[in-house]
Order: C-alpha cells, then sequence, then structure tokens
C-alpha cells in the first residue's frame, strides 16, 4: 500500500500540530513536514519531498497564494489542498487560478480533510460545496469564453475531462475507461497545455464554462 506524503504550512500553532496528529495518526498517510510559514518552502520541499500540501491561505510573510505559485513553478507533480477560515471571493479565484487543486475551510471535519487529502491525491479536487459553488460563479464573470473551439482535444482528452466534470479522480476515470492511472495523468498533462489551465480544478470550470464537453 502506498503511504502519501504530506506536508503542511500553517501559521496557527494548535491547528498545525492537530493536522500533524491527524495525518501521522491515518494508515496510508505520513507527515513529512509541518511548518508555519512559507520563508524556506523551496528547500523544505526539497527536502521532504512531499506528494500533497496542505496550504493555509493566510500566512505572514509569502500568502498560501504566493506559495502556490512557487510550488507549481519549481514542483509541478505536488498536488495542493487550500485551507482557510473564510470564503473571500478574491482569495479563492487567485488560490485556483495559481493552480490549487482543492478548496476546503478549516471548520472541515478531520475526516473530510483525510478524504481530501486523498482525494486530491488521486486526481480529485475536492472542495467544501459553499466554496464549490463561489468558485464556479467567479470563473463565470472573469473567464471569457473563446468561441466553439474545443482546443483540438482528441476523443479520448474529451472523455477523460467529461469524467472529471463529474467529480471522478484520476483512479475512477482510469477504472472507468479501462486504462492505467499512469495513461490517465499522461492525457491529463496534455488537457492542461491544450485548455491553458495549470489545475484540475480549472480544467473542470473552464470545461464547464465553454461548454467543451
Amino acid at each position: 500500500m502506498h503511504t502519501i506524503r504530506v506536508s503542511i504550512f500553517e501559521d496557527n500553532k494548535h491547528l498545525r500540530e492537530s493536522l500533524y496528529y491527524l495525518v501521522n495518526g491515518t494508515e496510508g498517510l505520513t507527515c513529512v513536514g509541518a511548518f508555519p510559514d512559507a520563508q524556506d518552502i523551496i528547500f523544505h520541499l526539497q527536502q521532504n519531498k512531499p506528494e500533497v500540501v496542505l496550504m493555509d491561505i493566510e500566512m505572514p510573510g509569502i500568502n498560501g497564494i504566493e506559495a502556490v505559485k512557487i510550488i507549481k513553478k519549481e514542483f509541478p507533480e505536488i498536488q495542493i489542498l487550500m485551507q482557510t477560515v473564510f470564503q473571500d471571493d478574491d482569495n479563492i479565484f487567485h488560490a485556483v487560478c495559481a493552480g490549487a487543486s482543492g478548496y476546503i475551510l478549516k471548520s472541515t471535519s478531520p475526516a473530510q480533510y483525510i478524504e481530501s487529502i486523498k482525494d486530491v491525491f488521486h486526481g480529485g479536487a475536492p472542495m467544501t460545496g459553499i466554496i464549490a459553488r463561489r468558485v464556479l460563479e467567479l470563473f463565470t464573470k472573469n473567464i471569457t469564453p473563446k468561441g466553439d473551439s474545443d482546443y483540438n482535444l482528441t476523443e479520448r482528452e474529451k472523455e477523460i475531462l467529461t469524467l472529471l466534470t463529474q467529480g471522478k479522480s484520476y483512479k475512477m476515470i482510469a477504472d472507468n475507461l479501462g486504462l492505467a492511472f499512469e495513461t490517465v495523468r499522461t492525457h491529463m498533462k496534455r488537457i492542461y497545455t491544450k485548455l491553458h489551465v495549470n489545475s484540475n480544478t480549472e480544467a473542470v470550470l473552464k470545461a464547464m464554462k465553454e461548454r467543451i464537453v
């Protein structure tokens, strides 16, 4: 069984420690680092090699949105799950555009935290329901449709994107289409390039907004 490596960036000491123990106390997960800020984020990620990062959106110094941009530039394979105490419109929009794969409230239950970490690792785009609705509204206002272009997606890429918009993870898509997990990941990288997006969430929202699939 693969153990998912998780790093935590959270300035609230109590929450940071709680998440650390939650992750380490869950079978299939291990916390490889818990940090109060993102000042030395590149060094920490190089040292600890996490597969999923839990990122606080409000931190002193480098905030969560800037940290996401750094991670996606230097370590594009790392999945990022944003967490916040509120539903600030600008923060939601900019975090998703920066490349965050999921976005949850800190009031989320421990069980939902664990489920979201596993989901984002397997290619999902977990979002607290109320945040998902706000994100879709924001993208509707901020992204301009590009006409009837299908971005030269192949039929297979359209199939995968359709399943992604239905909330299915990479693993579920692979099972559904009879493909290898890595094959789905390869197709998704091509979809990102063709759609000019940086995350599953943005791909889903663009597909829905422009009715690509």
